[in-house]
């Protein structure tokens, strides 16, 4: 039974179009059908066909905003999936210039799901375990100071049932990069606070507005390897 449920999730995931549009979905935002057509280069109604197929397997689910209908990942367990599956896509060799700078700056920022990936993400992670504004001496939690430091800079946590801190392998950098609430609130701040921008297919770019406050984070930007 389980061999026949892994090949019904992987069969979701072998057309094209639904892995364009889960991919575009790796954003974090939720997105209309329409939007999601164009993504993938088909038609609206045969997105929406596509779009029934991938909630019926449990990856993205619809939410309605008054007169309109979004389609978003259903939980960050399945962004993370599509994330692993879409790096190991990413790690075969790249062919022709354009392909390579858009590797290397998913390699440097991106989004995963809701949260900083790449090398960014990672040194976030290890400055923030450096300075103790988060600790792992009994899993990740954010210190006192952390929450000090992260109201300084206006960060807003949400409240939710869903884990403040935890770790999420990174498929680029091969080590831990953080997930969670924390993380997905600065990550929204920062974009807001004209700290980062996203600039499509899940790359973000570090604004030079970003150094101090991510100083204040443990993280030194100058001396990480751009792209």
């Amino acid at each position: 039974m389980e061999t026949i449920a892994l090949a019904e999730v992987a069969a979701v995931l072998a057309d094209p179009s639904r892995a364009s549009m889960c991919l575009a979905l790796l954003d974090g935002r939720a997105w209309t059908v329409t939007e999601l057509a164009g993504a993938a280069e088909v038609a609206a109604s045969t997105a929406s066909e596509h779009v029934t197929k991938l909630t019926e397997a449990g990856f993205v689910v619809r939410v309605k905003q008054g007169r309109h209908s979004y389609v978003r990942i259903a939980d960050p367990r399945v962004a993370e999936l599509i994330e692993h599956l879409a790096q190991h896509a990413e790690h075969r060799p790249v062919k022709g210039l354009r392909s390579s700078v858009r590797v290397k700056r998913l390699e440097f920022a991106r989004t995963c799901y809701d949260h900083l990936a790449g090398t960014v993400g990672v040194a976030l992670r290890d400055g923030m375990l450096t300075t103790g504004l988060i600790d792992e001496a009994d899993g990740l939690t954010l210190t006192a100071r952390g929450r000090e430091v992260l109201g300084a800079l206006g960060v807003e946590i949400a409240d939710g049932r869903r884990a403040m801190l935890r770790d999420c392998l990174d498929w680029t950098v091969r080590r831990d990069h953080l997930a969670g609430r924390v993380p997905a609130a600065l990550l929204s701040h920062g974009v807001s606070a004209g700290w980062l921008s996203r600039e499509g297919n899940r790359a973000v770019k570090v604004l030079p507005a970003a150094e101090k406050p991510f100083a204040d984070l443990g993280v030194d930007l100058a001396g990480l390897r751009r792209p």
